[in-house]
């Protein structure tokens, strides 16, 4: 059993809501868990670091490409006018999973290590990898996972 087994989805839904809340929408209630029946997301952007568990595990944010350029407007403060540069949007959605990263990793029951962050268009969660649990939410209306994963 995965030492990462021990935090559910449920916390991983209390920690992204004060995440999102703090951090991208300073104020609460935008994040919500999805109701809308099955998620499709297009046009994916995954973001992700790995935990030094045992065996290794990884925490995945994925949301549409566009919906993490809005995250990144929002996280950076900026106004619908202002352009968002593609490293911004990697520099940023990396970050927001950085952070999640070390929320869950403070709920483990010993010291692990945290890669840093990565972007890609690509999941990196293959045939290897086991899905332990999952959030779904809706960003302002728009879906956004968070997975955890041995790997």
């Amino acid at each position: 059993m995965s030492t990462l087994a021990v935090v559910d989805a449920c916390q991983v839904t209390a920690i992204a809501t004060e995440v999102f809340a703090a951090m991208i929408d300073h104020r609460g209630g935008l994040l919500t868990s999805w109701s809308r029946g099955p998620m499709t997301v297009t046009d994916p952007l995954h973001a992700w670091v790995d935990l030094g568990t045992v065996p290794a595990g990884r925490l995945q944010v994925t949301t549409d490409a566009g919906t993490a350029g809005e995250v990144t407007r929002s996280f950076r403060m900026k106004g619908e006018a202002e352009p968002i540069a593609d490293a911004d949007v990697v520099d940023a959605f990396g970050e927001i999973a950085n952070v999640l990263g070390g929320n869950v990793k403070a709920l483990l029951p010993e010291h692990v290590g945290l890669t840093l962050p990565e972007v890609s268009r690509q999941s990196p969660s293959g045939e290897r990898a086991v899905l332990l649990n999952e959030a779904l939410f809706a960003w302002r209306g728009r879906p956004l996972v968070i997975s955890l994963y041995t790997i």
